[in-house]
């Protein structure tokens, strides 16, 4: 059944006057950050951050965006090596911001920035309330200890005489970190300037400590995410309870609390799921949060909860509604939120009264922040697959959008981006199921050009119309070449919460299927693919799939396999969450639980491997441990299949390190072109 027809028409494309997006221009780009409107909505403060590959070093700088004139003004030292994070404003004349751990405060006139902070721990996620002089961060601390205290004790810690951690409980170790006695918390103290005009900070508050004891401390209350009110004068955060197996639950909570007297009082006692987000109507009435309602699922879909201070009530809105947001912010009514939700491989606004009426503010894209200004406008982080991240003014009556930055205009000005097309097709269970695709760099429909198959990982993700700073940029393998493929399958989200439940069980039948059918469907109407010069990538999930591919199909040339996962059997045992495996597919020690397992497992199908495959992985990669990249390259080194290791000793499940992800891009690019004979147009080693 023909579900879309793409387009064939395209003789060459526009842009061959200009160059690829190439290894060196792609990581010289700078990214933007979330906008921080000031209080009386005239200004805002946003971040630049870039990495110079000559310094190999990274740097971030604050600007001033005029709302009202557009312009731009430079607040902060943009040299490599310079970090200015967390800007925040003092007052409508006054910013702050960190650097080199301290606290700094300045004035818009840029005058010498003046040190109001220097906390003898690290501290994140700094907010101020002027009316109540409240500053509000998050720190690591040692149990029943202040910041100073605890910076001791890490002085002390290191020089034990032995390395040994012991752990009776799980977790024992997080993403990328082992578990030790340091556990974050907020924190919150009245910041004055004395007699001689000196910055002081009142007595510490840490909020954890309110919160009843837990008998481990390594596995005692933990709190980074928070909210303020805008008054100051309450706080609300969110905390996953103490228990001797928290790998095993989702269950993550909300609390709230006065600052001036704090007692927290728990808002999510009757639901046990993952809450998330919070955040404080503009005037301090209501606070909102997205709640998760399903115990053990980390994809379940997100409910808008609002709670009412008053009253001490509190609804769930649009609560019919078939879409998962995953950020809301407050229009500036206090009647309605601005949520960012995925739809159809887009990240669109829509604007949800309490009442559960909902309208959507932009069709196209990815917004990735939004920030209300006033009754009528919003400022967004907005990007297109051919147009990097910038801010842009929404307006939310008229629904109009107005670049205000351009980050990138010079090192893109002369760069080819393409466009992403998007495609339907029947797939899995006779569902629709949809896709992107580019075209290659100087694309000339008469010729032939390899195709390169990107799958996206979770699996309860999307690949999205958005401009992506990672290693999975379409227009990296557009630019070297390739006819770039992008398949939604079963699982992703943004199609309704059923599509993406579906996945349960299922890891290796359903999206295999949507993708060798997505392939099928490309490849039959683009006769300038080369079914011959083929390749699959993926990460985390979708190195799970390429690895699951390699024991299925030899219709691939090359495969690149980034943290994926070998067999779902060890894989289970040695993750970080426990619940995620348990949930979508089950305990290998149950029988049922382990012969679901067993049916998903890439591993299983070990003699099949035939495919020259790049493995790349990170060793602090608690979520797909080393073992399974190590795993799958050695069966087929030793069965004399061409195969190669990637190993990043500093990494996590990502390439955060500027110069690891040249490497990165470089190991690939290289290994595609390759085994698929291609000339890429620019030289990539």
């Amino acid at each position: 059944m023909l579900l879309y027809t793409l387009s064939t028409t395209n003789a060459l494309e526009l842009g061959s006057n200009k160059q690829p997006l190439d290894i060196k221009t792609f990581h010289s780009l700078s990214r933007i950050g979330t906008p921080l409107v000031s209080p009386n909505q005239q200004l805002a403060l946003f971040t630049t951050s870039y990495y110079s590959e000559e310094a190999n070093k990274n740097a971030a700088y604050i600007s001033c965006l005029n709302i009202t004139t557009g312009n731009i003004t430079q607040l902060t030292d943009s040299s490599p090596g310079t970090i200015a994070s967390n800007p925040l404003w003092f007052d409508d004349q006054t910013i702050g911001y960190l650097q080199k751990g301290a606290l700094y405060r300045q004035s818009l006139n840029q005058s010498e920035p003046i040190i109001v902070f220097q906390p003898p721990v690290p501290i994140s996620n700094v907010a101020f309330r002027k009316e109540q002089n409240l500053l509000t961060f998050v720190a690591s601390v040692h149990p029943n200890c202040s910041l100073e205290e605890s910076a001791i004790k890490r002085v002390q810690a290191a020089k034990k005489p032995d390395t040994a951690m012991v752990f009776d409980n799980l977790w024992a170790r997080h993403w990328n970190e082992w578990m030790t006695m340091e556990k974050p918390s907020v924190f919150s103290a009245r910041l004055q300037q004395d007699k001689d005009q000196n910055w002081k900070l009142s007595q510490m508050t840490n909020y954890a400590e309110l919160l009843p004891s837990s008998p481990d401390p390594l596995t005692r209350w933990s709190i980074e995410d928070y909210t303020v009110s805008p008054s100051g004068e309450h706080l609300a955060f969110i905390t996953r309870q103490p228990s001797e197996n928290m790998t095993w639950s989702t269950n993550v909570d909300v609390y709230l609390t006065t600052t001036f007297n704090p007692h927290p009082r728990l808002l999510t006692g009757r639901v046990s799921g993952a809450a998330s987000a919070p955040v404080f109507s503009w005037d301090g009435t209501k606070l909102a949060w997205l709640q998760m309602e399903t115990p053990g699922y980390e994809s379940d879909i997100n409910r808008i909860y609002v709670y009412t201070l008053s009253t001490r009530e509190t609804i769930a809105i649009a609560y019919d509604w078939g879409l998962s947001p995953h950020a809301i912010s407050w229009a500036r009514d206090n009647k309605s939120l601005l949520a960012v939700v995925g739809k159809q491989g887009r990240n669109i606004v829509v604007r949800i009264g309490l009442d559960g009426k909902r309208r959507e503010l932009t069709s196209t894209g990815s917004t990735t922040a939004i920030r209300a200004v006033n009754n009528q406008t919003a400022l967004t982080v907005y990007s297109q697959t051919d147009i990097s991240p910038d801010l842009h003014m929404l307006d939310l009556q008229r629904l109009t959008t107005k670049q205000l930055t351009q980050i990138n205009r010079k090192a893109l000005e002369n760069v080819h981006l393409s466009k992403a097309e998007d495609f339907w097709f029947t797939g899995a269970r006779g569902d629709r199921v949809h896709g992107w695709i580019l075209r290659p760099y100087n694309f000339d429909r008469r010729q032939k050009y390899p195709l390169a198959l990107m799958i996206h990982g979770g699996p309860q993700q999307a690949s999205s119309q958005g401009f992506s700073f990672s290693q999975w940029n379409p227009n990296m393998y557009a630019s070297a070449g390739f006819v770039t493929v992008q398949i939604n399958f079963h699982g992703s989200q943004g199609y309704g919460q059923n599509f993406t439940n579906s996945i349960r069980h299922k890891w290796g039948d359903y999206p295999y299927e949507d993708l060798m059918r997505g392939l099928d469907y490309v490849t039959s109407r683009l006769k300038f693919v080369d079914t011959q010069r083929m390749v699959a990538l993926g990460g985390s999930f979708g190195g799970y799939m390429v690895n699951w591919i390699n024991g299925h199909t030899q219709r691939f040339r090359a495969l690149v396999s980034h943290d994926g996962k070998f067999s779902t059997i060890s894989g289970f045992y040695g993750t970080d969450e426990l619940w995620f495996p348990e949930w979508d597919l089950g305990k290998p020690w149950d029988p049922n639980g382990r012969a679901i397992l067993e049916e998903n497992n890439p591993e299983r199908f070990a003699s099949s491997f035939k495919t020259p495959t790049l493995f790349i992985q990170g060793e602090h990669d608690f979520r797909i441990p080393a073992t399974e990249s190590l795993g799958a390259w050695s069966m087929l080194r030793h069965r004399g299949i061409p195969s190669r290791l990637v190993y990043f000793p500093d990494e996590d499940h990502w390439i955060n390190h500027g110069g690891n992800s040249i490497r990165w891009y470089t190991e690939v690019l290289d290994w595609i072109t390759k085994w698929t004979n291609t000339t890429a147009p620019y030289k990539i080693r």
